[in-house]
């Protein structure tokens, strides 16, 4: 087992594989705000902290930090700061820093941290396949310019460029989450129909697939309120996921948003949490906040899957893997 967690900070930082790795990480963010600049994107700085945070975290739990007397969250996701920061801008873009006490099991995943990044993304007036259109060709101008500009170092962790000729070269493919289900449970998987795909789930489809797959049209109740339900098929979310080839599983999740104020309460009352904790936050709604879609890409998640290594802790300097006490 021990094998199979990172080192001591010491024999991480000074691996010449570790150097490697975030070296393509530091390219991988440098390409990214290349394209999304190009694209007419504002980064703005993040909140570490606030009243609320994303409810949908699928089993992990929140930190809770004291500010002056009241109780803060540290982000598990800068979900409804993403759309409270359209009244700025129409289009922009955080690298978000999130923490997530994540079950004890997903340490044996390879791909979960405690602590980790994401490249997130919001679009005011944009559809769920607007920023599906925008997720892939940003994934298609990193990952070319990766091989352009660092092909030596891809090569020396036996990366090359046929391991992405799918992704640079096909339109990448679309299964609506009931088919998706549905192939699982024909193959023999218990994929629960009313649920996310489940980890397991994910690396099979991952592991079939041939290039990068969208998952769409998750099932209403499997994602928090946020997410919008599509107005002409009930009970059918308008969000997706994007899982990466080779059994690396999703490095994106993301959709449209709900900015009904009179519709979001109600999706609020009925996954049984308290409006009032979200005070601000539907305030703001009431005023009127841009209707939206956009999503978060894991940052570790497609540094490893880019990297070809085994685990995500990999792809974190300092790494938390959950359930170890880590610096």
């Amino acid at each position: 087992m021990a094998d199979r967690l990172p080192p001591g900070p010491r024999a991480h930082l000074t691996s010449a594989r570790t150097r490697t790795i975030l070296r393509i990480q530091d390219r991988i963010l440098a390409l990214a705000r290349e394209h999304l600049h190009g694209e007419g994107f504002v980064e703005l700085l993040p909140p570490v902290i606030g009243p609320v945070t994303d409810p949908g975290i699928r089993g992990a739990k929140q930190l809770d930090v004291d500010f002056y007397g009241h109780r803060y969250k540290l982000m598990t996701s800068a979900f409804v700061y993403k759309q409270a920061s359209l009244l700025a801008f129409d289009k922009i873009v955080y690298v978000a820093p999130n923490v997530r006490l994540e079950p004890l099991e997903t340490a044996s995943t390879h791909r979960h941290l405690a602590e980790f990044h994401q490249l997130d993304i919001e679009v005011a007036h944009a559809s769920r396949e607007d920023v599906m259109a925008l997720a892939e060709r940003l994934i298609v101008h990193v990952v070319g310019g990766l091989l352009d500009s660092m092909e030596e170092e891809l090569a020396g962790l036996g990366r090359t460029r046929a391991d992405f000729a799918s992704l640079l070269t096909k339109a990448f493919a679309r299964v609506p989450h009931p088919e998706a289900v549905a192939d699982l449970i024909a193959g023999g998987h218990r994929q629960d129909p009313g649920t996310e795909i489940d980890w397991t789930a994910e690396r099979i489809l991952s592991e079939r697939a041939d290039g990068p797959v969208f998952v769409t049209d998750y099932p209403k109740g499997s994602r928090c309120f946020l997410e919008r339900e599509d107005p002409d098929r009930p009970r059918i979310l308008r969000t997706f996921d994007l899982l990466m080839p080779e059994g690396y599983g999703e490095v994106i999740s993301g959709g449209e948003r709900e900015a009904d104020y009179p519709l979001l309460i109600t999706r609020i009352r009925e996954t049984g949490e308290n409006p009032a904790k979200y005070g601000w936050y539907l305030e703001e709604v009431k005023k009127g906040i841009p209707p939206s879609a956009g999503f978060g890409l894991g940052i570790q998640r497609f540094t490893r899957y880019l990297a070809g290594a085994e685990f995500v802790w990999e792809a974190a300097a300092f790494p938390k893997v959950p359930g170890v006490v880590s610096p």
